[in-house]
């Protein structure tokens, strides 16, 4: 039964360009401009009148935006939920500027040795990463540590969770990886089954639905989970819309302070029908189009999504704007 019809998330990308070279992650390598206010504007307001509740400031790194307080404080003036994930390099310079404007920080930190991170991310950051943390509790704001889970890493989350989640109380959000594009990885059963217990602490976050998927075989085109296209609104750079998703990137179009419409016509609503159905489909099991789609339709693995995501919102105090 579908709850929701309507999208509930933008995955808004200010830029692709990035000041770090993550070893799973591709976007780096592509030139990219950066999104203007006036067209943001515009885009918020078209957003909160399609249903949208949550807009994710990504990239690339989103602090590269050297307007990113302003997009924030647009986004929230139209009631949407903020976001952002960022490696923390930046983060000290800008903190002043973003208090109060984001309702989920997220800092990525990849492992609690400081090399082994460092090398993961191909920039020293571990210790922007330890600084931006301590600023940020210093300005009351509530950050959390977002972990990328590889095969090679699952063994450091005890680690991590006791020497720097913990005695900082922050909330740890484990990340399972993915593959797409020729890059990414898989986890093995055994690691899955680790993750899911981990789902259980206290202040961890993992939501058990991408644990399922995985061990289903991830999404099937013959009976699809992914709603990408119905439920995550993709924003590039050049302000265009990209269906099906960004990373299968069909087709794009210009948005030219017509989002509302554009999203609602014939030829978009066409697309979106396509979700999850087309032959890249096949096995995806991409972390940021499955959460919103695990939200809106029951399933099993909405009944798999409910309890952590209920969990996660309650600690970050955001619950209440999501009804």
């Amino acid at each position: 039964m579908r709850l929701v019809s309507h999208p509930v998330l933008c995955n808004y990308y200010v830029t692709y360009r990035c000041n770090a070279t993550c070893s799973f992650c591709d976007i780096w390598e592509r030139p990219s401009p950066y999104i203007t206010i006036e067209n943001a504007k515009s885009n918020f307001k078209a957003l909160k009148k399609l249903g949208v509740k949550v807009v994710d400031f990504t990239g690339g790194e989103p602090l590269l935006h050297r307007q990113i307080d302003e997009l924030l404080r647009e986004a929230k003036k139209s009631g949407l939920i903020t976001t952002i994930t960022t490696n923390g390099l930046l983060y000290p310079k800008y903190a002043s500027r973003l208090r109060g404007l984001v309702d989920m920080l997220h800092f990525s930190l990849d492992s609690p040795n400081r090399d082994e991170h460092d090398k993961s991310r191909g920039v020293k950051c571990f210790d922007k990463v330890m600084e931006s943390i301590q600023i940020a509790k210093s300005y009351n704001e509530r950050p959390d540590i977002l972990f990328t889970v590889f095969e090679n890493n699952i063994h450091q989350i005890q680690q991590l969770w006791d020497e720097i989640c913990l005695p900082n109380d922050l909330v740890l959000i484990l990340n399972p990886v993915f593959e797409y594009n020729q890059v990414g990885a898989q986890l093995s059963t055994e690691a899955l089954q680790e993750l899911r217990e981990w789902g259980k602490r206290k202040n961890v976050y993992l939501n058990d639905a991408f644990i399922q998927l995985r061990l289903d075989g991830g999404n099937h085109t013959s009976d699809p989970v992914c709603l990408a296209g119905s439920t995550t609104i993709v924003i590039s750079p050049e302000n265009k819309i990209i269906l099906p998703c960004y990373h299968l990137g069909l087709k794009e179009y210009h948005i030219e302070n017509n989002l509302f419409e554009l999203y609602q016509s014939p030829e978009i609503q066409q697309l979106v029908a396509l979700e999850g159905r087309l032959p890249a489909c096949e096995g995806c099991a991409i972390n940021c189009y499955m959460q919103p789609s695990f939200a809106v339709k029951i399933n099993k693995y909405w009944w798999k999504a409910f309890p952590s995501t209920m969990k996660y919102n309650f600690l970050k105090g955001t619950w209440k704007q999501l009804f």
